[in-house]
């Protein structure tokens, strides 16, 4: 680990001016997933601006629209079990209690889940090449191990995944992630948030380096997918565990016909995948088998794997018919009970 100053700010311009004086400044908040950056030398700030103290930022409020704004300090745990969250938006709390373990929901927040980096073996290795890490150096896992990387989205590049839950439900609710920066504040929906990562592999977001997430927006429209939701973890073991292929699906069913649809796939791309189009088709039609794999189909249309984790294009078909089966029987797979019904 390298030397390091240390600023604890006091405002969120104190932290803004403090990331804009510094280049090579890095947000500490939680720190579950910096700190163990820092310690394999694959992240290397000059200084650590500490947001923790920031008033206002650990708080849910309801939003004049009747939505929900979650502030950038709010640890996961509390999260999952707001009481508000759990009433309006259960797809949210039911994807952040599959991810980690107790004890790093219980530390990670808000904000730092949004922008943490991705899992790829080779990003966390030093000694090997990475394009996110090292950018022209090359991309060993696609011919490499590859078991856990992306299928869609990727490029020459990286074919790396995000690997949080939360924003995989996030995507589908079309949250909106609220930031600020030296020109002020700014909106950022969570479908614009991440990026593919293209020719540039080692920016993951569209947050610039002087900005920090305030808070992530529910938009109260996003409610009516509290009854008919899912959200559907497959990994190699039932916890700490990282998805392989995840669903995020929510419905909402008129008469047995499908009035809305949302679906985000995890574990499959750069960042969450979502493709309107195919929740377009799935409007007007009866909640059944054939409705859900046609629009699987076209989800995941392009789709590519590599020598081991080619399994996943099917994998992730199947667990989106399964989700959306769940869904509309308003059956939610359990975060206790992992089996899958």
């Amino acid at each position: 680990m390298n030397r390091f100053s240390y600023v604890q700010a006091a405002s969120v311009d104190e932290a803004v001016a403090a990331l804009a004086a510094d280049a090579a400044a890095k947000v500490v908040a939680g720190g579950t997933n910096l700190i163990d950056l820092m310690k394999y030398n694959v992240e290397r700030p000059t200084r650590l601006v500490d947001i923790t103290r920031i008033p206002g930022l650990d708080q849910i409020e309801e939003t004049e629209g009747g939505g929900l704004r979650v502030g950038a300090l709010v640890p996961n745990t509390a999260v999952a079990y707001d009481r508000l969250v759990e009433e309006r938006y259960p797809l949210l709390s039911s994807a952040i209690l599959a991810g980690a373990t107790p004890q790093l929901r219980n530390a990670a927040s808000t904000g730092g889940n949004l922008n943490q980096r991705t899992r790829c073996y080779y990003f966390y290795d030093p000694q090997t090449a990475c394009n996110k890490r090292e950018p022209g150096t090359g991309c060993p896992a696609i011919a490499g191990v590859n078991r856990i990387h992306a299928i869609l989205g990727q490029s020459e590049q990286c074919i790396a995944t995000h690997p949080s839950d939360m924003a995989v439900a996030l995507a589908a609710l079309e949250a909106v992630v609220h930031v600020a920066g030296p020109s002020g504040a700014r909106r950022i929906p969570l479908a614009d948030y991440h990026r593919l990562p293209g020719n540039r592999p080692e920016i993951d977001t569209t947050l610039a380096r002087d900005e920090i997430v305030t808070s992530v927006e529910l938009p109260a429209a996003a409610q009516e997918f509290r009854a008919n939701y899912t959200y559907l973890k497959l990994r190699d073991r039932l916890s700490y565990a990282f998805a392989l292929v995840s669903v995020a699906a929510g419905l909402t069913i008129e008469s047995g016909s499908i009035r809305k649809a949302r679906i985000a796939l995890g574990g499959v791309a750069h960042k969450p995948w979502r493709r309107p189009d195919a929740e377009d088709l799935l409007v007007g039609k009866p909640a059944s088998n054939e409705t859900f794999a046609r629009a699987a189909n076209l989800l995941l249309e392009g789709a590519r794997g590599y020598e081991h984790n080619a399994f996943k294009v099917d994998l992730a078909r199947k667990a989106t018919i399964r989700a959306l089966g769940q869904a509309a029987a308003a059956t939610p797979q359990s975060q206790v009970d992992k089996r899958i019904r």
